[in-house]
């Protein structure tokens, strides 16, 4: 079965930094574009940054802009999300999505991978 995989997160004080990654098994990455989302407790998922399959371009959410920082690495098959300067309000389980382009729009995309939490608190 196609999957994603994500790692990275944890718990972070205001203001700290991590770096999420998100791999592929049984596929390479290097013909999909890959999305970030994310989801709060209580709220709706939204999408946080998009990498072009050629990583030539990259789409970032106005919430995230200036501290967040996508990037891919397809010799590791590999897309990562550094997440700087943290706040509390980024608190969310993050997931990486693949599909053909970049979309804002979740149902959109074509693989999924389970989440990994990110906590950010003092």
């Amino acid at each position: 079965q196609l999957q994603l995989v994500e790692s990275g997160g944890g718990l972070v004080q205001p203001g700290g930094s991590l770096r999420l990654s998100c791999a592929a098994s049984l596929f390479t990455l290097d013909s999909y574009a890959i999305g970030w989302f994310r989801q709060a407790p209580g709220k709706e998922r939204e999408g946080v940054s998009c990498i072009s399959s050629s990583g030539g371009r990259t789409e970032y959410a106005d919430s995230v802009k200036g501290r967040f920082t996508i990037s891919r690495d397809n010799a590791k098959n590999t897309v990562y999300l550094q997440m700087n300067s943290l706040k509390p309000e980024d608190t969310a389980v993050y997931y990486c999505a693949a599909d053909v382009r970049c979309s804002w729009y979740g149902h959109e995309y074509l693989y999924w991978g389970q989440g990994t939490q990110v906590t950010v608190s003092s």
